[in-house]
């Protein structure tokens, strides 16, 4: 690895330790009901009596666990302890299997829906956990979501993932994840969300099924998800995998590629490796698109309206990172490596809060703060940018 990298190591390091994580463990433990807040706002004002998100609490659990895999810092393991507690002992509905999406600020069920997308972030944090410390309890749970999801949302007849259902695991009438997206059966975010724990998990347990369900989804991104004709993902489907929705997400894509990259070289499987890869380098180069020089990654364009959604979102940014080092590592291509050190500029200069800690959740085009959205809460977790800086702190050896 060259200067550049070196470099970037070290500030990623210092980055992850000094500002990201002591943010999350100082600012959002919930010392009166127990785990963590469910919110700060965008001008730093924390709401204690906000709903707790299990996709919040999901991705604390695999950022600390995976810090502490790293690291080996006591804190980070008794933070990510806490988080697996809260998400058995709460989140997890003991009835009828599955994680519920929300709790209140006492940790009583609130939204008591199975979103698939939830589930597979809970095996995401569980298998880490295991992984770092060889818990039994949270691999047995992680299995037991696992079993839930391939029991109530696999399309055995379509193939795929049905996005939500009721907590009995009924249909269920609104599906979406959040209210910017289609409310369609299956997507490619959940898809992606599934794909990722479940390269985890394999890590951690080599079941003939789990494999079996992640080749699967590998083919799924190749074969159904991917537009082969432009190589960026398309978003919604029906139960056919149809898309009718003309939107390019440049986030997506470049998380989609290293993170479809990670999963087949998790199988281990030579011949899909040298199948794959030249889709994953396709996927990153059609991202780059989004790419403003001088700048980072643009979030959105509608292809059918032309519209252009120029905001520069936190999450895209420390995808992006990863995303273009993955391709930098693998094919050696210091292009990418530049990408990479240009949108790191950008995420100091502009999305850090060097006052506070943490990262906004965007910055305008012209510059502005996005303070209208959360510094952390339902979506704004650390997981992001925190999983950023270790994948580079991994990778340069």
């Amino acid at each position: 690895m060259n200067k550049i990298a070196s470099t970037l190591k070290e500030e990623l390091r210092k980055e992850l330790t000094e500002n990201i994580l002591p943010y999350w463990m100082e600012q959002m433990t919930d010392e009166d009901h127990g785990g963590f807040y469910g919110r700060i706002t965008g001008n730093e004002v924390l709401m204690p009596d906000a709903e707790k998100g299990a996709v919040l609490n999901a991705r604390i659990l695999w950022t600390f666990s995976a810090a502490y895999r790293l690291l080996r810092q006591e804190e980070y393991l008794a933070t990510a302890t806490k988080a697996k507690r809260y998400l058995i002992d709460r989140f997890y509905d003991c009835n009828y299997g599955g994680i519920y999406w929300s709790l209140d600020k006492d940790g009583k069920p609130l939204d008591t829906k199975k979103q698939i997308y939830a589930i597979g972030f809970a095996i995401y944090g569980l298998s880490e956990y295991h992984r770092a410390t060889g818990d039994p309890e949270a691999l047995e749970y992680a299995i037991r979501l696992f079993h839930d999801i391939e029991e109530h949302s696999f399309d055995k007849n379509k193939n795929g993932y049905y996005e939500a259902l009721t907590r009995e695991w009924e249909e269920i009438a609104d599906m979406r994840l959040s209210e910017k997206d289609a409310n369609e059966r299956k997507t490619m975010n959940t898809h992606l969300h599934i794909l990722e724990p479940y390269t985890n998990l394999y890590r951690v347990w080599k079941d003939e099924k789990l494999e079996k369900q992640l080749r699967n989804l590998i083919s799924l991104f190749t074969h159904k998800i991917l537009n082969k004709e432009t190589s960026h993902l398309q978003l919604f489907f029906n139960d056919d995998w149809q898309s009718k929705y003309p939107i390019v997400s440049y986030g997506h894509d470049i998380e989609a590629s290293w993170l479809l990259h990670e999963a087949v070289l998790v199988t281990g499987d030579p011949s899909l490796i040298v199948a794959t890869e030249p889709i994953v380098y396709k996927i990153a180069e059609a991202a780059a698109e989004g790419l403003l020089p001088g700048k980072g990654m643009i979030y959105e364009k509608h292809l059918d309206t032309k519209h252009t959604d120029t905001d520069f979102h936190w999450w895209v940014q420390a995808e992006t990172v990863v995303g273009f080092f993955n391709i930098y590592e693998h094919w050696d291509n210091e292009e990418a490596l530049h990408k990479v050190s240009s949108t790191w500029t950008f995420i100091k200069e502009q999305l850090i809060d060097h006052k506070h800690g943490e990262w906004f959740w965007s910055v305008q085009a012209n510059g502005i703060i996005n303070r209208k959205d959360d510094k952390a809460g339902f979506w704004k977790c650390p997981y992001h940018n925190s999983r950023m800086c270790m994948e580079i702190i991994e990778r340069v050896k």
